[in-house]
């Protein structure tokens, strides 16, 4: 006999053109990010061409390609915007066909809402459990939001998803529409490691203590700082984005949170995108919480971590210590994401400390990272106030309570010898170094 909610899931099972129809003429669709992305409701969208006359959809750290944005006869009736890219995102905006909103990670979707609400929000899950709930497993960072503020809900039901725990379970009872669809979900492998990237992460090894709280994102130059780590103890984690390299920590005996002050003993995160290694040690794993990105980039909430480390990437840093890390000159090339946010957390915690490490070039050592000043038209990511450590493979700049003198001075050294001098003469006329 079947359940009461297993005849409620049967009730609110659609079939694809279903699912299209109850999509409205002036809806606002929103949908959930990266691994999560309702890549098949998002393939069919177009579909709708002929019966609206305008439909909104936000995508963020979108990994797909969609005829209802790249395809030009569509662009009059569907607008498209993001705060955050990947590639193909990357590539539309490039080409005018997406619109780029800027925001910090943990008050993107309430900002949103209070402007213009999103009215429908689509999201893969879990297959429904014997209680009624699914997972939006993967990512949490505006999903717990939207569930709650949304008018429709529709679900693309995956049983590929891995579960998750955390405050991202919805119950049938608040689903409007779901449909079923097996399909492999986006995967990220680890990147190659050169000489100067492991160079880069022995640096920021020796400014992380063990039983530090540690925040790292993705790419040859995180993966780097990681594998630096293998002889640390007791390492924490509270991140935005759980990767590849965390299951290398965990399994190394790295990471145990046993010294963190908030959530002991579990890792921390609002989403993962990575290998299908890390979707399985994820799966039904205790020790991680996938928690709402306003709650978990809260820069208070996540100050409340002693000896909480920030360390990103950047695109440049100029000699003030201004960090660039989602433009290059005028063009917007990622986003802000929760860089600031972890940022802010990380430099008012209790015996905290923000790292900013990057390659000391670019474009096969032609183009100095270390800049007098930021190129025409850059974003500033994080102030040169919030910035404590700028890390090459050439050593460490500390940039904490310095002058712009001293800041100065510190950055020329770990910048590439070729443009020290440079960088010197510049600095003399405009710092007076």
């Amino acid at each position: 006999m079947e359940s009461r909610w297993q005849e409620e899931y049967n009730q609110k099972k659609r079939t694809f053109p279903e699912i299209l129809a109850a999509i409205e003429d002036g809806d606002f669709i929103v949908t959930s990010f990266a691994a999560m992305e309702p890549m098949g409701f998002l393939a069919n969208l177009h579909k709708i061409y002929d019966r609206i006359n305008r439909v909104h959809v936000c995508l963020v750290l979108s990994p797909g390609r969609y005829k209802f944005v790249e395809d030009p006869q569509y662009n009059s009736k569907f607008s498209t915007c993001t705060w955050f890219m990947l590639e193909p995102s990357r590539l539309a905006l490039q080409e005018g066909k997406i619109d780029y909103v800027p925001a910090n990670l943990h008050e993107g979707a309430r900002r949103q809402k209070e402007v213009a609400a999103p009215n429908v929000f689509v999201a893969t899950a879990t297959p429904m459990d014997k209680h009624g709930y699914f997972r939006i497993s993967l990512c949490n960072i505006s999903e717990r939001f939207w569930m709650e503020t949304c008018e429709k809900i529709i679900l693309e039901v995956n049983p590929l998803v891995p579960t998750v725990y955390g405050d991202n379970e919805i119950h049938i009872s608040q689903v409007d529409h779901l449909y079923e669809l097996k399909r492999p979900l986006p995967q990220i492998g680890k990147m190659p490691i050169t000489d100067v990237e492991r160079k880069i992460g022995e640096y920021v090894a020796s400014l992380v203590k063990d039983g530090d709280t540690i925040q790292l994102g993705i790419g040859s130059i995180p993966d780097a700082i990681a594998e630096a780590f293998m002889e640390k103890k007791d390492l924490g984690i509270h991140t935005e984005m759980i990767t590849n390299s965390v299951v290398d920590l965990v399994e190394q005996g790295v990471v145990t949170g046993r010294k963190k002050t908030l959530h002991r003993g579990k890792i921390v995160g609002t989403f993962a995108l990575g290998s299908q290694r890390l979707y399985d040690f994820l799966d039904h794993n205790p020790s991680v919480l996938m928690l709402p990105g306003e709650y978990v980039n809260d820069p208070r909430v996540i100050a409340q971590n002693d000896n909480m480390v920030a360390i990103n990437t950047a695109i440049s840093v100029d000699l003030t210590g201004q960090v660039a890390s989602e433009s290059i000159g005028y063009r917007q090339y990622s986003g802000t994401g929760g860089q600031n946010d972890m940022v802010l957390g990380a430099t008012h915690s209790k015996g905290g400390r923000s790292i900013i490490a990057l390659r000391s070039t670019a474009k096969n050592d032609t183009i100095s990272k270390i800049q007098t000043f930021l190129p025409e038209g850059s974003i500033v990511s994080v102030s040169r106030n919030s910035v404590d450590y700028v890390v090459t493979e050439y050593g460490i700049a500390c940039l904490k309570s310095q002058s712009l003198r001293q800041r100065a001075l510190n950055l020329i050294n770990i910048a590439h010898p070729k443009f020290r001098e440079q960088l010197r003469r510049e600095a003399e006329k405009l710092y007076f170094i």
